[in-house]
């Protein structure tokens, strides 16, 4: 199981106080690219076109997480 996995296994369990630098280690498992890095959001868009906006503010609050677990669901198939 590799560091992303773990951390897509934790956030999973408990979506509260992530910060950026964990769902870009998850995103960079999955195939999910960083596409728009502007001021106060950042895209996460994988290549099927699903995407999520998710703000750049620490920490990152559950639903911002729960959306980005979608996405991720979506990917794995989980």
């Amino acid at each position: 199981m590799t560091k992303a996995d773990k951390l897509l296994t934790r956030m999973r369990a408990n979506p509260r106080d992530w910060r950026l630098e964990d769902l870009l280690a998850v995103a960079r498992r999955l195939n999910i690219h960083l596409e728009h890095e502007g001021s106060n959001h950042v895209v996460f868009r994988h290549p099927t076109g699903e995407h999520v906006s998710v703000p750049a503010a620490m920490p990152i609050k559950p639903v911002y997480i729960k959306k980005f677990l979608a996405l991720a669901g979506k990917i794995t198939g989980e």
